[in-house]
């Protein structure tokens, strides 16, 4: 049974898949959603091969990017930015009535200390020592395209 976070994390993906074109070869209808647990990555463009991560957020303001955002496994994410890697966001923002904007930060525009560990998982969780982070947004905000 699919948790809160799943159910809006798949919801997000959903519309970016149906609304968005590929940011890189602007065809409508090639972004498709990756199998769940694909690491750092969401979204992939069936036809040139581009991928971006997917966040949804339930905000108060769809107008206005948070300031952060819950993100996902740390040890990924620190392993591809320890390479340079960085996957273009589409952060999908959600009302209280379902209705929701889609903003987009290109991989170019984002910087380290965007994603911030989260402290691992207590012994007792189900998932000890699982370690998250959160993206924050402060430095960025103003750098995200509104494309809904």
């Amino acid at each position: 049974m699919a948790t809160a976070r799943q159910i809006l994390g798949t919801f997000g993906e959903e519309k970016v898949v149906k609304f968005c074109t590929c940011p890189r070869c602007k065809r409508s209808e090639t972004l498709v959603r990756l199998p769940p647990n694909f690491k750092c990555a969401d979204v992939i463009c069936d036809f040139c091969g581009y991928l971006a991560q997917v966040k949804a957020a339930i905000v108060r303001d769809l107008g206005s990017v948070p300031k952060a955002v819950l993100g996902a496994a740390w040890g990924p994410q620190k392993e591809r930015m320890d390479a340079s890697v960085f996957f273009p966001l589409f952060l999908v923002l959600v009302d209280s009535n379902k209705k929701y904007s889609i903003f987009y930060l290109s991989a170019d525009l984002q910087m380290p200390t965007m994603f911030r560990p989260r402290a691992p998982l207590s012994a007792d969780a189900r998932r000890a020592g699982w370690q998250g982070f959160i993206y924050d947004f402060t430095q960025v905000r103003s750098s995200f395209v509104r494309l809904r």
